[in-house]
């Protein structure tokens, strides 16, 4: 599947945050927004989404303007995880991850055995099987974040689209929700997601949009777009892009912040140039 944003425009109201972006995304795909706050990114994805206003362009699924997509199918081809989910009510793992069954279902309908078996295997996908019977609201947050992944599995779409799926993650969570990217686009998935961190685009392999202030966008492959000038003229701080070397022959390039006056001596000695390679340990 294909999704394509030709020359869209959107915001809120009268208000523009985006303008005049034209991107692509594939099956098999990751395609990574980075970007400061307030240059539009979650406003892009939730009139993709259609929960704002088209403003100006076209969004088309497989060369098909989604504004004449009935919901129930857009739901089917398009998933969604939000940046945190809290129900109001004390729901089991289970129960979660089956409301993403809720397009498949008629307006008056239940969730079958088969729905539910499809939930499951969505969880046991992910490796997080054993939550299943858990309350989400006191599973920790790094499992919460699974489990949404696999609410939108369970949908079974085509794209899913993640907002911040790293977001308040500690640091062997955000690796791990980043493993299951990688795995989902290698399955065939086209993921579109957000992150704050440059270095995810990396590790995913990524195709990079990097969207600035004043709707100027730059789109290639996370070589081509996260370097060091566009790092200081998105960001306004100063990197250097350097290359990992794991076991096995892997590499992986990393931008590390060069922050002045820091008190503990960086690692290693000095930080990377551009081009140099480091021996770390294994890369995902």
């Amino acid at each position: 599947m294909i999704l394509e944003l030709q020359h869209v425009s959107c915001g809120y109201g009268e208000k523009t945050v985006v303008r005049d972006l034209s991107l692509s995304a594939v099956s098999g795909e990751v395609l990574c927004l980075l970007g400061p706050n307030g240059v539009g990114k979650t406003t892009l994805f939730k009139t993709i989404l259609g929960f704002l206003k088209l403003q100006g362009g076209r969004i088309l699924l497989d060369g098909e303007d989604v504004s004449q997509w009935p919901r129930k199918a857009f739901a089917k081809a398009v998933g969604y995880v939000p940046q945190a989910h809290t129900p109001p009510f004390p729901f089991t793992v289970l129960d979660v991850v089956t409301m993403g069954r809720t397009a498949h279902l008629g307006t008056f309908a239940s969730p079958t055995k088969a729905d539910l078996a499809i939930a499951r295997e969505s969880l046991e996908r992910l490796g997080v099987g054993f939550l299943q019977e858990r309350i989400y609201t006191e599973i920790s947050g790094g499992e919460r974040q699974m489990v949404l992944i696999a609410r939108a599995l369970t949908q079974q779409p085509k794209i899913l689209i993640m907002d911040e799926p790293t977001s308040n993650l500690d640091f062997g969570n955000q690796i791990r929700v980043l493993e299951q990217v990688n795995r989902l686009a290698r399955e065939g998935l086209c993921v579109i997601m957000t992150s704050h961190f440059p270095d995810h685009a990396f590790l995913c392999s990524a195709k990079v949009a990097l969207m600035q202030r004043g709707s100027r966008f730059q789109i290639g492959t996370a070589a081509e777009v996260v370097t060091e000038q566009n790092m200081m003229s998105a960001y306004g701080v100063r990197v250097r892009i350097g290359t990992l070397n794991g076991d096995g022959g892997s590499s992986v390039a990393a931008c590390v912040p060069l922050i002045s006056d820091c008190p503990c001596p960086p690692y290693p000695e000095k930080a990377p140039m551009a081009g140099q390679a480091v021996d770390v340990g294994p890369i995902l």
